[in-house]
């Protein structure tokens, strides 16, 4: 029972990574321009251990603009918290209704 139940643990989380990759690929085409981009604050934790890659995140943009939530698609966990705070102060350009884009930001090694 244990083993069915991990099992299904497993195929849901497959079935989010699955569903997060065919939305970045299918807003390529479509990406809402940034207008105002603030850049990551490097985590002095992830400095010491020089930790450095790319954090990927959902980023669901309201109308106006704003960000609404964020949600993550994959990264380093602690270069996470950097990189949602700052995509959080980010400001798109607006369009007639709310849409979910892909973001990806790069944390250079240290």
């Amino acid at each position: 029972m244990r083993r069915v139940a991990n099992l299904m643990i497993a195929l849901v989380f497959c079935a989010g990574l699955f569903r997060a990759t065919s939305t970045a690929q299918e807003q390529d085409h479509a990406e809402r321009k940034v207008i105002t981009r603030i850049a990551p604050v490097y985590p002095a934790l992830a400095r010491r251990m020089h930790v450095s890659g790319v954090v990927k995140l959902a980023v669901v943009i309201r109308a106006n603009g704003t960000v609404k939530s964020t949600s993550v698609v994959g990264g380093a966990p602690v270069l996470i918290d950097a990189a949602t705070v700052a995509v959080q102060k980010w400001r798109f350009e607006t369009t007639p209704e709310e849409t979910t884009e892909v973001v990806q930001l790069t944390f250079p090694p240290q």
